[in-house]
């Protein structure tokens, strides 16, 4: 039988090539079109047949014609894609940093705080779209605002040390206990029943509620263990912390000295606080900065009070509440989890620089 189509022409390939090809073959996840083509070259290198390689790669044998015809004209390079014709850019650099400067430091003529994609676009003379496209494009979100809070405490530093270095290597025969209280808690009804979750639905309540009182949950995490203790008052004194200490006091082993973490709430300072801790030496208090109460492990834990029972709950009493709070609590302590502090005190105030160096730069 006689040899049919017209003869191929000889591709060979230098050792570079090769290497090239090989290394654009071997590609998994990215420029899978590049990879492609190099084994379609490697394979007609090797002399294999048009069809042989097609049936090989699962490609149509004008596909293989193709890549070996474009290999041989323009080498490596032939195997990127070519430029496809299209409409001329209607947006120039200019329109640009035209709508970015505006975006930056300008604000709309109206009023308003900060320009929209349609307000933007009628001053700038061009399509909503077009500005939408600049803006996802170099990252601007005029219509979100994040907020800020440092703080101002001049014993800052110290105290970021002396609370992480208990996180990070608590003292031998002691427990580390993270100490706060989540105060103002509401014990709300709402005024039609809630209807379950259903498939595509999820489950539906009423935003308008009925408040029956309030109460606060004093809590202390166990930083080891996850393990708390907890206790609820009606009022939020010094007198209630108080009695929380006292309840700690009787619920860890006396052998072992206390270190608590806690915020710079004026009831836990009050002559009569002091006056009880000089009186129970194995307990030793440790102050969070002012406003840093992130660096406070049991409003992890609060969090998870909130979201796993507080937001979807409704009660019909204060009891009701505080019962429905310690029964939580309860199973909490039967399967706890520990919060791990894995930041240590230089990576924070090295965070902490970083950011007050940004905001207070002239160039901001």
């Amino acid at each position: 039988m006689g040899r049919r189509g017209p003869r191929l022409p000889d591709l060979n390939l230098t050792d570079d090539e090769r290497r090239t090809l090989e290394g654009w073959a071997r590609r998994r996840k990215t420029a899978q079109a590049l990879a492609l083509r190099a084994r379609i070259v490697l394979a007609c290198a090797d002399g294999v047949s048009n069809m042989d390689v097609s049936r090989t790669l699962r490609v149509s044998p004008p596909t293989v014609t193709k890549w070996r015809r474009r290999f041989i004209e323009d080498r490596l390079e032939g195997l990127s894609d070519e430029s496809r014709p299209g409409a001329p850019r209607a947006i120039t650099d200019e329109h640009v940093e035209q709508v970015i400067t505006t975006t930056l430091e300008q604000a709309p003529p109206n009023g308003d705080t900060h320009w929209s994609t349609r307000s933007l676009a009628n001053a700038m003379g061009m399509s909503q779209t077009a500005i939408s496209r600049i803006w996802r494009a170099f990252g601007l979100k005029p219509h979100q605002v994040d907020t800020w809070k440092l703080s101002t405490d001049p014993q800052f530093v110290d105290k970021v040390r002396d609370v992480v270095g208990l996180y990070l290597d608590p003292p031998e025969n002691a427990l580390v206990l993270c100490v706060d209280e989540k105060s103002q808690m509401q014990a709300l009804d709402r005024t039609a029943p809630t209807l379950p979750m259903m498939p595509t639905t999820p489950q539906r309540q009423t935003h308008d509620y009925i408040r029956h009182g309030t109460t606060s949950l004093f809590a202390a995490l166990d930083v080891t263990s996850g393990a708390v203790i907890a206790a609820h008052h009606r009022r939020h004194r010094h007198q209630e912390f108080l009695k929380f200490l006292k309840t700690i006091d009787k619920n860890t082993p006396a052998e072992l000295d206390l270190h608590l973490v806690c915020d710079n709430y004026a009831t836990h300072k009050t002559p009569a606080i002091k006056k009880w801790l000089l009186q129970h030496p194995r307990f030793h208090v440790h102050f969070t900065p002012t406003s840093a109460s992130w660096l406070n492990l049991v409003e992890r834990w609060f969090a998870e009070l909130t979201t796993r029972k507080l937001r979807r709950s409704a009660h019909r009493s204060v009891a009701e509440l505080e019962a429905d709070v310690a029964t939580w609590v309860e199973a909490w302590n039967a399967d706890p989890k520990p919060f791990i502090w894995t930041k240590t005190a230089d990576d924070i105030l090295d965070t902490l620089a970083a950011y007050c160096q940004r905001i207070n730069d002239p160039a901001h």
